[in-house]
């Protein structure tokens, strides 16, 4: 039983970035599966809510359930999300320096931090 469960989390996790990815590459298409429209700027408000939410919540339950060197790595892992964040800010006719004062800025937090955990 465990190990079809972890293997339907791991797809469920493969899956989820796949549609991550579709975001990224076919806005159109993305959307349209989610179930809003392109235009609704309320509704991806609150996916950026939700989004950011969840990003607080996933690592504390790692380090509540692993511990300070696993919780390090996800972390790490943590970081692809401001980065991007960064990316999407100075692509999309934000400032250099709004991306680089709060998106670069926790990117970094988040990897010093996170590899100070982890390789302890």
């Amino acid at each position: 039983m465990v190990i079809a469960a972890l293997v339907v989390a791991v797809l469920g996790c493969l899956f989820i970035l796949f549609i991550g990815g579709r975001f990224l590459v076919a806005p159109a298409v993305a959307t349209a599966g989610f179930g809003v429209a392109e235009d609704r700027r309320r509704a991806f408000t609150s996916i950026k809510g939700v989004r950011d939410i969840t990003s607080g919540i996933v690592p504390l339950v790692v380090l509540l359930a692993a511990g300070p060197h696993v919780f390090g790595w996800a972390l790490v892992a943590a970081a692809i999300t401001p980065i991007g964040d960064a990316i999407i800010v100075v692509t999309n006719g934000g400032t250099g320096r709004q991306a680089l004062t709060v998106h670069a800025a926790t990117a970094v937090v988040l990897i010093v931090a996170g590899l100070i955990l982890a390789l302890a």
